[in-house]
């Protein structure tokens, strides 16, 4: 994963190529894909949470060493930042993931939406970085669709009615939303600044979250026995769980951070929305019901298309 690729590939006129956003993009689909796989594992599969995150991130391991050892130097855990990027990607992934056990996919996905402003208030204020043009166009116009999209049917006055399990998945989304924006801005200073490989940093992200996260299941004494009473369909799942998302949009994503950053990263993050509520459709049954739902999509849908065409315009 070194710079010079990115000039292989067709750069805009502020040295973007398109292949790290088609990357980006992949791995929004993934993560879009979190929660409602996420949802699916823990409510109707009924596997524990933290176990779920514990044997997912150990295989993934166990597939991803072999094919990146060349690239993971022995003395990354000399780096600080290196801890501090495990403290956060566990916080963000036991919170990401406990968040879908209590309110809807598509509320964790909104949640995650406001991700981007948080990066920009925390870049700015403490690394003053310089944001993309039109981000913040892009980024209020998001989260305007995305509020229509979790809307009732306004034209009858119909608003979202939470419950109070809604409420605690939300407010844990929160919390993980602000581990997200962490760590969106902890990925490019480590790989660049420290010059630790993309390979390296998710290395450090699976060792990390088996360790923690299993440590977490012990002292919640979680009942593993679930996995050997899950059907085919359930185990189905859970491999696209771990391949697709904690494997692929994993990588997918730090590699974007590294070569992208996090401002142009995050003002895309509309499209997670997009994904969550096609597979949820299909894996939950949980689909728009009015207009103003499908008004919402289409927002998001035009506000990412026009963005990133501004981006690419010489």
């Amino acid at each position: 994963m070194n710079n010079a690729s990115s000039t292989t590939a067709t750069t805009t006129h502020t040295g973007v190529s398109w292949l790290w956003v088609i990357i980006a993009l992949f791995a929004h689909t993934g993560w879009g894909a979190y929660p409602v796989l996420a949802r699916y594992l823990q409510t109707i599969s009924h596997l524990p949470s933290m176990a779920i995150l514990t044997l997912g991130n150990l295989l993934a391991l166990i597939v991803y060493v072999p094919f990146a050892y060349r690239h993971i130097r022995t003395d990354i855990w000399h780096t600080p930042i290196i801890w501090l990027f495990a403290l956060v990607v566990s916080i963000r992934a036991m919170t990401n993931l406990t968040s879908a056990r209590f309110t809807l996919a598509i509320y964790v996905q909104l949640i995650t939406l406001l991700t981007p402003l948080i990066v920009a208030l925390l870049s700015k204020l403490f690394f003053r970085n310089r944001l993309p043009r039109f981000t913040l166009p892009a980024i209020g116009l998001s989260c305007f669709g995305s509020l229509l999209m979790m809307s009732g049917d306004l034209s009858n006055g119909t608003v979202l009615r939470l419950t109070e399990s809604d409420v605690l998945g939300i407010v844990i989304a929160l919390i993980s939303a602000f581990a997200l924006a962490f760590y969106m801005i902890l990925i490019p200073r480590a790989t660049s600044v420290s010059n630790i490989s993309a390979e390296a940093m998710l290395f450090v992200q699976l060792v990390a979250l088996t360790i923690t996260c299993g440590a977490m299941s012990l002292v919640l004494g979680e009942q593993w026995y679930q996995f050997a009473v899950i059907g085919p369909h359930d185990w189905a799942v859970f491999a696209a769980f771990v391949v697709f998302v904690l494997l692929g949009a994993n990588l997918g994503q730090i590699v974007a951070l590294r070569q992208l950053g996090a401002p142009l990263i995050s003002s895309t993050m509309g499209w997670r929305l997009i994904s969550a509520l096609g597979l949820a459709a299909l894996l939950l049954g949980e689909q728009l019901q009015n207009l103003w739902q499908v008004l919402g999509a289409i927002i998001v849908l035009v506000t990412i298309t026009v963005y990133l065409q501004q981006q690419y315009r010489a």
